[in-house]
């Protein structure tokens, strides 16, 4: 019993450091798929089709990890835990961060399969969502990591990632292109 839940221990921290670089690609890939970003080997196409397959992987390794933190029975979480933020009696406010993360990630997804349903702006501002989902993801494995968030290459790929991201928005905001400036005056950015 003893190598099950050491089984399960080791899928979830897995899954959710898996789970943290396949949602830092998407984001990366989202900023720079917004921002128009294209090569003749990387048309916007291939980065919009490989935007959405990293984040239904991604929704994936969430799934692994959420549900080997709840089949775990150390901490004692339960599914309701798993959606309802700060509601866990294990590291509340850590959980709690890991709960409103899969919300949001649940309502990106949802608003993503609706999108041709919805209106234009509607989606856009629930997909504006995964500004705040990823570093309040990421927020979440740094606290609730334990011993493991203070190891070398876990703060290495951390920071690693949280510097692609910074970069992707920073090159996001940059970017200047005709439908980009028109969205901008649309919504006053500008």
């Amino acid at each position: 019993m003893a190598f099950v839940n050491q089984a399960l221990w080791f899928a979830s921290r897995s899954s959710g450091q898996v789970s943290l670089l396949l949602l830092t690609l998407v984001a990366v890939l989202g900023a720079l798929h917004t921002g128009r970003a294209a090569t003749r080997r990387w048309p916007r196409f291939a980065v919009h089709t490989l935007h959405h397959n990293l984040a239904v992987l991604a929704v994936a390794f969430v799934a692994v990890h959420v549900a080997a933190a709840i089949i775990d029975p150390y901490a004692g979480i339960r599914w309701a835990d798993a959606v309802v933020p700060f509601a866990s009696t294990y590291q509340p406010f850590w959980t709690g961060l890991g709960a409103a993360a899969a919300d949001l990630l649940l309502a990106l997804v949802v608003s993503s399969m609706m999108r041709l349903r919805l209106p234009w702006r509607l989606w856009r501002a629930l997909h504006f969502a995964a500004y705040v989902l990823w570093p309040v993801a990421l927020v979440h494995g740094l606290g609730i990591g334990g011993a493991d968030a203070s190891l070398g290459w876990v703060r290495t790929i951390d920071a690693g990632c949280a510097l692609a991201v910074a970069a992707a928005v920073v090159v996001r905001m940059r970017a200047r292109h005709q439908d980009t400036e028109a969205r901008r005056v649309e919504v006053g950015l500008r």
